[in-house]
């Protein structure tokens, strides 16, 4: 037997009200359903967990479904022959607002979705489609139906472990831990028969909640049907049981780590994300008809792009290094693949109750889960604490280019050194078809329209450095590296054998001494923990993880100049011409885990404004009038740094006036004098 696909377009409407994008011509948008069955025998899904156990059809195929949405040239002709998969990120659309500068919608349809017309002037077909099968319908997001893994008819239990941190205080959650996500529903609701402690930091003690204080149950109050998070008590005539929602009676406390370990029943087939993503993209690479007769909704197609941003950069990571860059036929997927921001891990996905909305770990977020686990680089190299050997890429005649690029904020969060260095931090050489890239000082997530940096629950204002020229350069360096064989830019990274690469020793001595500046404790760890013996087979068995070395794996994170910033990697004219200190890391604030790195949040310190400030407060950096002596000065020094950019191929020419007319919005706090 041979996998099925066919399309079930419910939409198609014009885009951007037939605006004219240069030579591509007007756009159209396509929405809704690719229809999967696929053999559960064949080798080409052999490996997704629980596939044995979904229920099959009269054919003995297993079927699924996930929604689709394409953005395509009206006139295929007038097209660049060339899709670009955006994997999205827990159902949401992003690439268009990272590449395009656009407002951020799960369902673009005017002029102004387009932003600056980047992808469509181009000529690229986009398409996005589900991945994530426990992501739950709203705001747009794009959702799949998944087949429930049984035991021959029989449901199928396991035991699951979730952390809550609350940012407010709440008294529910869903047992996934966020609203848009489907909750593993419990077996009973005894609590009696669960575990539900909390602790001040990850290495702090667990303390108990007894059962008689929580409950399995919804709140109404403050709910609505949307099942959000309460934020206030509620009357007992409020509270319903719900197998898939927990209540405390007394409430969550902000910054407090729960965790609740319970056995549930009823786990999706979630691996079949990969095989939906492989086989919809191997489809409109190499067939004009679906398996019901109708034709291809995309037009000739040469090459296959694929961008994964945090979450999904991670999905991507683990699509390559689980093998489904190879379709059913043994033919390459994507031909340029692009993880952004995915830090060293992977996904956990192809498992047995896996969360795929997780935010894989951090210093103090979503400990011990399984995004982060050998292999981390694409280069072979042996994991000292096992003895294993592997690598991400290991299949020459399928594998991709790649350019791996990531922030700061991965090298402090989420283990980016690894993806270069052995597991001792050694630098590792990297493969002819990958390129590694640091966008230096900037933050995992960088809003392309409105830098106003902002605290939220840090002892900083966020970092608001401006990246999304990188995104477009790096992307025209991708399809004439995979048409013309035109190397792209060499990759930009920090190393030991040149000191760009520091431990947290070595950085704390090169960071200044800012007056009044709490400074991170070091970027988050990675110890070795063992989940149990079937592990590789995707059944979680330990919960808690057994921790087996604390020390784990050397993590570090790029060295920095006299004022802060990072001297390695691809520097954006906000980091070449700075205002202020730009980091990866940022510090919650009292009450929500002081000191403590939070999330994906990097930091803004700003300079101070003037000579006589600065010797007040004996600040070591230069004040903003010792560096641009009027606001004409600083746009001139942001100009000469995107043309240095523009010279190393890592911007556009195009890009220089649009960087221009954005310096004087960049980098002043919200309650400043702007330059």
């Amino acid at each position: 037997m041979t996998n099925k696909l066919h399309f079930d377009i419910t939409d198609c409407t014009p885009f951007a009200e037939g605006h004219e994008f240069g030579d591509a011509g007007a756009y159209e948008r396509l929405r809704g359903w690719v229809r999967y069955a696929v053999d559960p025998n064949a080798p080409a899904q052999s490996t997704v967990v629980d596939i044995d156990k979904a229920p099959v059809n009269a054919e003995g195929l297993v079927e699924f479904s996930a929604e689709v949405y394409i953005l395509r040239p009206v006139d295929s002709a007038k097209g660049n022959k060339r899709v670009f998969y955006d994997y999205g990120n827990r159902g949401s659309l992003r690439a268009v607002q990272y590449f395009n500068e656009a407002p951020h919608s799960n369902d673009p349809t005017t002029l102004e979705h387009s932003g600056n017309g980047y992808f469509f002037r181009r000529g690229y077909t986009l398409v996005w489609s589900a991945w994530q099968g426990d992501l739950l319908p709203g705001d747009d997001r794009v959702v799949m139906e998944l087949p429930v893994a049984t035991d021959g008819g029989k449901p199928i239990t396991g035991m699951v472990r979730q952390e809550f941190i609350p940012a407010e205080p709440k008294f529910c959650f869903p047992l996934s831990g966020r609203p848009a996500t489907r909750s593993h529903p419990t077996t009973s609701l005894d609590t009696s028969k669960a575990s539900l402690t909390k602790r001040r930091y990850p290495a702090s003690e667990r303390i108990a909640i007894p059962s008689d204080k929580w409950r399995y149950a919804l709140s109404l109050s403050g709910t609505g049907v949307s099942g959000e998070t309460a934020t206030r008590g509620a009357s007992e005539n409020s509270i319903i049981p719900s197998p898939q929602f927990i209540y405390l009676d007394e409430g969550f406390q902000p910054g407090w780590i729960y965790e609740l370990i319970y056995e549930a029943h009823s786990p999706l087939v979630m691996g079949l994300g990969h095989v939906a993503v492989r086989d919809l993209v191997s489809f409109l690479k190499y067939n004009d008809v679906d398996a019901k007769g109708a034709p291809s909704p995309v037009g000739p197609v040469e090459k296959a792009y694929g961008w994964g941003r945090s979450q999904t950069g991670r999905c991507l990571r683990d699509f390559l290094y689980r093998g489904f860059n190879a379709d059913a036929q043994g033919r390459k997927v994507f031909d340029g693949a692009i993880p952004h921001v995915a830090g060293a891990g992977r996904m956990w996905l192809n498992h047995r109750f896996a969360n795929a909305v997780s935010m894989a770990g951090q210093q103090y977020e979503d400990h011990y889960i399984l995004a982060d686990q050998f292999p981390f680089a694409y280069a072979e190299s042996t994991d000292h604490l096992t003895g294993k050997t592997d690598a991400i890429l290991k299949r020459p005649d399928t594998d991709p280019h790649v350019m791996h690029t990531q922030t700061a904020s991965e090298y402090w969060q989420r283990r980016g050194s690894l993806a270069h260095t052995d597991t001792q931090g050694n630098d590792l050489p990297e493969p002819d078809n990958v390129r590694l890239y640091l966008w230096s000082s900037s933050q995992h997530q960088a809003n392309p329209i409105d830098a106003t940096p902002v605290r939220g629950v840090c002892q900083n204002l966020n970092n608001n450095v401006n990246t999304a020229m990188i995104f477009r350069a790096l992307l025209d360096a991708m399809d004439d590296w995979v048409t013309n064989d035109a190397p792209p830019p060499d990759s930009r990274i920090p190393k030991r054998e040149d000191g760009t690469m520091a431990t947290y020793k070595e950085w704390r001595e090169q960071f200044p001494d800012i007056p009044g500046q709490m400074v991170t404790t070091g970027p988050a760890g990675l110890p070795l923990v063992d989940h149990g013996p079937d592990v590789d087979r995707g059944l979680l068995t330990t919960f808690p993880p057994e921790i087996v070395d604390l020390d784990g794996y050397t993590i570090q994170i790029p060295a920095v100049d006299s004022d802060g910033n990072d001297v390695a990697g691809i520097r954006a004219p906000m980091v070449q011409a700075p205002l202020g200190t730009y980091t990866g890391w940022n510090t919650r604030r009292q009450g929500y885990g002081t000191g403590a790195n939070y999330e994906f949040s990097g930091s803004y310190i700003p300079f101070m404004d003037s000579p006589e400030e600065r010797n007040f407060i004996s600040d070591p950096r230069p004040s903003i009038l010792e560096r641009y002596a009027t606001p004409e000065g600083y746009v001139d020094a942001i100009e000469e740094a995107a043309k240095r950019l523009v010279s190393d191929r890592l911007m556009l020419e195009e890009d220089i006036e649009r960087t221009k007319n954005c310096a004087s919005d960049w980098g002043r706090p919200r309650h400043t004098t702007k330059l």
